[in-house]
């Protein structure tokens, strides 16, 4: 366990010195939501009825999942890169521990999306956005978000080691960021048509916002909270044993 720590440690430092070097992937991962942000605060904001909080109160939460399903296009890519130049294989023929590879972009990821959501979190400051969440609360919200982060990263690996082009790894994260603009994350869903008003409610990115939305505003949580922590922990285990299994699959040939 010790060397696995070890070797996971080293390769992290690797990955983000990449990133660090290249600053500009942050920015990017950070300009589309905040443009989002913006969009829709000073141009729609006006004409949407959310109740009695301000609208950049109640769009950032999906915001904030929109930044992180940017993000981990960029961890698809990095790996796709890792795979496809030759520096996996290299990897392989050291005797460093095996799974130390993935967990190194995982880490990566992880890092990289808190310092986008941290950019964008300055930018609603900016704009108006208020919460009087405690210490607690706030606690949770990085939390789910930490939790969201890892979930849709492992799931990031699968097009990461299986992409034959770069289309092809980039484009797997345009679903995940179109999935929130069918949820509660910008209009509440009770004005939507009955099918589409099944499906958000229905679907992961809605109570993983609600959730984030209600701790922000100091509400109770109720079982949101239990179905984002549900999802999050389902889509996290079913992305890892399929992103380990072609791992292994693929060293072993």
């Amino acid at each position: 366990m010790s060397t696995h720590v070890h070797d996971t440690v080293v390769l992290s430092k690797r990955s983000l010195r990449h990133v660090l070097r290249s600053p500009d992937t942050i920015l990017t991962t950070a300009i589309t939501p905040v443009a989002m942000l913006l969009l829709f605060v000073y141009v729609f904001g006006g004409a949407i009825e959310v109740g009695d909080a301000s609208y950049v109160n109640y769009l950032l939460p999906g915001i904030l999942l929109i930044t992180v399903a940017s993000g981990i296009s960029y961890t698809a890519f990095r790996l796709f890169t890792d795979a496809s130049s030759g520096i996996v294989g290299r990897f392989r023929s050291m005797p460093i521990s095996r799974s130390a590879v993935l967990w190194s972009h995982v880490l990566t990821s992880v890092v990289a999306n808190l310092v986008s959501l941290v950019v964008v979190l300055a930018v609603a400051l900016l704009i108006g956005f208020r919460s009087g969440a405690g210490v607690l609360a706030w606690l949770a919200v990085l939390g789910v978000m930490t939790l969201f982060t890892l979930s849709l990263t492992w799931l990031a690996l699968i097009p990461g080691l299986t992409a034959r082009s770069v289309d092809g790894v980039s484009g797997f994260s345009y679903p995940l960021i179109f999935l929130p603009f069918i949820s509660s994350a910008f209009v509440p869903t009770e004005g939507m048509p009955g099918p589409l008003r099944w499906f958000a409610e229905h679907q992961p990115v809605t109570p993983i916002v609600n959730t984030l939305r209600s701790l922000l505003a100091e509400q109770p949580v109720g079982t949101d909270g239990w179905l984002a922590t549900g999802w999050c922990l389902v889509i996290l285990a079913v992305a890892y044993l399929v992103a380990t299994r072609i791992y292994a699959r693929q060293l072993a040939h």
